[in-house]
């Protein structure tokens, strides 16, 4: 069986290593990786972050960051 694609890129703080989290259309984790690697540069290429990852819908997927490295996030939509 085949994993959904990736939907969504967070980079976020995760007790001060910046962190790249992957996660489908519907938020659920699909893996977690150094946000400094290349493969964060490529996936990102040409998109633009949105700023914070505190709304309601982050909630379950984010639940192991505190509200400040929620703030500071970047979020991207990936293309699929």
């Amino acid at each position: 069986m085949h994993s959904p694609p990736a939907r969504y890129l967070v980079l976020i703080d995760a007790s001060g290593a910046m962190t790249a989290r992957l996660f489908d259309a519907e938020r659920r984790p699909l893996g977690d990786f150094d946000a400094s690697s290349e493969e964060v540069a490529v996936m990102t290429r040409g998109l633009a972050a949105a700023r914070g990852a505190d709304e309601p819908d982050w909630d379950r997927a984010l639940a192991g960051h505190n509200a400040s490295e929620r703030r500071g996030a970047d979020v991207f939509i990936l293309d699929v």
